[in-house]
């Protein structure tokens, strides 16, 4: 029997060496451990350092919550590495808008990661959990899914949607994003678990 595709993930931010790799770092080593070989996570920048490394404090972040930043080079964002995507996490709004300028067709599967992982709590609330038979369908139809329950997950500040930009600010902006971001990875891995 032929391996069904892993659901492809896409997280994007500006350069794509601060917040990006941290989600994407994260989430994979996350959900490798609920579905090995179901998901592959990337990144990509709007503005791409293109062949930069992950930033230190953002390494310093994947390796706490037990990912590694190990091998990673900074890639620009671009329609082909789009269209492989089956979900698209952006770090704030602006990146969003960058997404459906790049393919509009991407509406429907591109959420900010705060915004997404509220969606995700109200699907859990409104759903019991069940036995995912099929990984990869359920994930790719999982952002229509999400998208139905916007109006029930609207943050109450639009900023709240966004993850703060850290690069070349101090630890404490590190730290901001770590807390920004760190909640809504987790909310998603235990969403992934509830669901396989």
């Amino acid at each position: 029997m032929e391996t069904p595709r892993p659901v492809r993930i896409l997280t994007v931010c500006t350069g794509n060496i601060c917040r990006s790799p941290v989600a994407e770092r994260l989430l994979q080593a996350g959900l490798d451990q609920v579905q090995p070989g179901a998901f592959e996570v990337r990144s990509a920048g709007t503005h791409a350092m293109v062949g930069d490394p992950i930033q230190p404090l953002s390494a310093d972040i994947i390796r706490t919550f037990g990912g590694t930043p190990d091998g990673f080079a900074a890639r620009q964002l671009t329609p082909r590495i789009l269209r492989e995507s089956d979900l698209v996490l952006a770090m704030t709004a602006k990146h969003r808008g960058a997404v459906m300028q790049l393919d509009a067709s991407l509406l429907k599967r591109t959420f900010t990661i705060r915004e997404f992982a509220r969606m995700l709590q109200v699907l859990e609330q409104r759903d019991a959990p069940a036995a995912v038979v099929d990984v990869p369908a359920f994930w790719r139809e999982l952002p229509a899914r999400a998208g139905s329950v916007r109006h029930l997950a609207l943050a109450p500040d639009a900023a709240d949607n966004d993850v703060v930009d850290p690069y070349r600010r101090g630890p404490e902006l590190y730290h901001q994003m770590e807390d920004e971001l760190a909640p809504a990875i987790l909310t998603i891995l235990r969403f992934a678990r509830e669901h396989s």
